[in-house]
């Protein structure tokens, strides 16, 4: 990406003055914002390079790269705007990552689940900068197995097997990553927590020590058993200390870090500044080392081992139904962080079984993610859609060759909703082959791996019996593929309403996005894109018969005002919603009046009981959002006096809401009304008839018919 491209994308972002910090993992620029609303989502995924932007709750903005996300980030950094490291520096603030941290929790709940997006975001970051050393020991993981099923050489893994030396010294490669993977997250989860990683590190590391294990084979040393398992204790000042094998385990060092936080945090209160340096650490290390060993430790295996014993038991109990769960899931799962943990789980199978059963009908769930990317590759060479092919290449080479799947589902398929259902079919025909192949062969796990890998065209000889494995995730990727590729992936664009009362179809549209967008702003009132549940449209024909019949191709509409007042151009109003246009096209009006009229003849397609906002879908086709002010659906009806409900007709007049300024002035809201053309893309233009002084039954809007 060249360097006007990373320009743009901090310009994107609302300029270097509002980047708080910036990190990025396998996939995506992850901005901690100052003000979330000055990004521009749009904007972002217009960049060339730009596989798509995620905005979060708590003014975090994700942008999607891909592979290539290293390199965007340097270029970034790079910049002279961003010396000092960004806007913090620029700003002259000096804030480090803890007091950004804590100013941004002082502004409050970053949304109704917080809490669950700080789970998410500690279990990602603990696990997002191990990636790259994740995937190369996979692959290597993928050689040895390779090499044991051509005969190359023994069965690798298995109890006993010496290798030779210098497939030894191969097969060290990858032990190197997943022995002392424990050491990693401890690190990577103490820095996410605000605590120094180093100490999180050591004190992780004391249980790794060869000096730790050999406790347990001490004289003093006594087998016991507990919950089913054999385990190995011994005395240490009279307490009973637990021996376990602490590699590739990741639960141990997620819980130690959640509670190395709290002390490291509760010291640097209690302990003067000029000393901290040295007994912060000495006494988190003095309280968590014990800690650890004697309680964490091993309530972070039994914890790790109890889920895993879930899911065993579920897979133990029917592989068929095993098989088509995950890959049904985890479409769900991934976008919301909820893979974290089966990961930690899978590893933890590979230590404690010796094999795990969950990747392979992951596998399924990914291929079909990479079908889906793979048919929209082929529509957009079709189409001589630039963007998209390039944006669809990226995103399939990262799935095909490394196994990861955010570049397709945060670029493309959370994008269009029509491909979701399609990858879901290919989902399922994987997971049914998996099920049914395990059923014919007699598998009781079902497909298995002997190591962690990233699925993806390279690992799949990991995957035992490879056959059926081969044959699913073929099924998966070609089933999601041929889908989006017979139907397509962009939504339909909707039929212009036929003459008198408008279609069922076209209202149901309206009330469908309502739904699916309402609450994107102004704490879940109904906003661009939720616009369909408020979407009203109005237009008076100017070209029409005068018995309501729809206007001629190419002829010319015009939307009435619903208000008197002073019409002002939409990027006014103090919503990032309406102002950039994501509802669609129209004018704002300040209002001098205390009722909205119905801007057209036409029928009610939602009548927000609250009086807020009124969805109209008028006789020439035109759909219209009015909405009342801004953030006005938190006065609950107060002060608004609704005149008409659901699926009233109405003609251009008709009053729809009376409601009192002083009441809505008092709360505080702004009553700027948007009137937004929702059905905009139907149009060849849309522009304001107006703008300045206008009263109700005034041409607002100017409306051009495709020709």
């Amino acid at each position: 990406m060249a360097s006007n491209s990373a320009a743009d994308i901090v310009d994107a972002v609302g300029g270097p003055g509002n980047i708080a910090s910036l990190t990025h993992c396998a996939t995506r620029l992850r901005f901690q914002l100052r003000d979330g609303e000055k990004a521009d989502k749009d904007r972002a995924e217009a960049i060339p390079g730009v596989l798509g932007a995620v905005p979060q709750a708590g003014d975090r903005f994700q942008v999607v790269i891909g592979g290539g996300v290293q390199t965007v980030y340097n270029d970034i950094m790079a910049l002279p705007v961003m010396a000092g490291g960004g806007g913090a520096a620029e700003a002259g603030s000096g804030e480090s990552d803890a007091d950004i941290k804590a100013r941004e929790r002082a502004k409050g709940p970053r949304g109704t689940n917080a809490w669950l997006d700080t789970l998410f975001e500690f279990l990602s970051d603990s696990f997002r900068p191990i990636l790259g050393a994740l995937l190369g020991a996979s692959l290597f993981i993928t050689f040895m197995a390779l090499a044991a099923t051509l005969g190359w050489i023994p069965a690798w893994n298995a109890p006993g097997v010496v290798l030779p030396p210098s497939w030894a010294f191969v097969n060290l490669m990858w032990q190197c990553v997943f022995i002392f993977l424990p050491l990693m997250v401890a690190y990577n989860a103490s820095q996410k927590i605000g605590a120094d990683p180093w100490v999180g590190f050591a004190i992780m590391a004391v249980t790794m020590l060869p000096g730790f294990t050999a406790l347990g084979k001490t004289d003093d040393a006594v087998q016991t058993t507990f919950l089913g398992s054999n385990i190995t204790t011994v005395q240490v000042f009279g307490m009973p200390l637990t021996i376990f094998d602490y590699s590739s385990q990741v639960f141990p060092p997620l819980l130690m870090a959640a509670v190395l936080g709290l002390v490291y945090k509760g010291l640097k209160k209690v302990i003067p500044e000029n000393i901290q340096l040295i007994f912060v650490p000495f006494i988190s290390m003095l309280v968590m080392i014990p800690l650890t060993a004697f309680l964490i430790g091993p309530i972070g295996v039994y914890a790790g081992a109890a889920l895993a014993n879930a899911l065993s038991a579920i897979n133990t109990f029917s592989p068929f139904i095993f098989a088509i769960v995950i890959p049904l899931a985890y479409p769900f799962m991934v976008p919301l962080g909820l893979h974290w943990p089966i990961n930690a789980i899978m590893l933890l199978n590979i230590q404690t079984l010796g094999y795990d059963f969950i990747q392979g009908p992951m596998g399924a769930w990914n291929f079909a993610c990479f079908g889906a990317t793979a048919g929209v590759l082929v529509l957009a060479w079709r189409e001589k859609d630039k963007q998209m092919r390039q944006t669809a290449t990226g995103a399939l080479a990262a799935g095909l060759l490394g196994g990861i799947s955010e570049p397709s589902l945060y670029g493309i398929h959370l994008r269009y909703k029509r491909i979701y259902p399609r990858m879901l079919v290919g989902c399922l025909t994987g997971g049914l082959i998996i099920g049914i192949g395990s059923l014919v062969l007699g598998l009781k796990n079902g497909i298995t791996t002997q190591a962690f890998v990233f699925t993806s065209l390279l690992t799949i000889p990991a995957f035992d019996p490879i056959g059926l494995y081969l044959i699913a995730v073929a099924g998966a990727f070609v089933v999601a593929m041929m889908l989006v590729i017979v139907s397509g992936y962009k939504n339909p664009e909707p039929a212009a309403a036929g003459a008198g009362a408008p279609a069922a179809g076209a209202a149901g549209r309206v009330s469908d996005e309502a739904q699916a967008v309402s609450g994107v702003a102004g704490g879940g009132e109904l906003l661009p894109g939720g616009a369909g549940t408020a979407a009203a449209g109005t237009a008076t024909a100017v070209a029409t018969a005068a018995h309501g019949e729809a206007p001629d191709v190419g002829a010319l509409i015009q939307v009435a005002s619903p208000l008197d007042g002073t019409a002002v151009a939409l990027d006014q109003v103090p919503d990032p919603v309406f102002a950039g246009g994501v509802m669609g096209p129209g004018v704002a009006i300040e209002p001098t009046g205390d009722t909205v009229y119905a801007p057209g003849a036409g029928v009610v397609v939602a009548a927000q009981p609250t009086g807020h906002a009124f969805g109209l879908q008028l006789d020439n086709g035109a759909e219209v959002l009015i909405h009342v002010g801004i953030d006005t659906v938190n006065l609950k009806g107060e002060g608004f006096d609704v005149k008409v409900k659901n699926g009233d007709r109405v003609e251009t007049g008709t009053p729809l809401v009376t409601f009192d300024r002083a009441v809505i002035e008092k709360a505080g809201y702004p009553l700027i009304t948007p009137v937004i053309v929702l059905n905009g893309d139907t149009f060849d233009t849309v522009d304001p008839a107006t703008l300045g002084p206008v009263s109700h039954g005034q041409a607002l809007l100017d409306v051009q018919k495709k020709s």
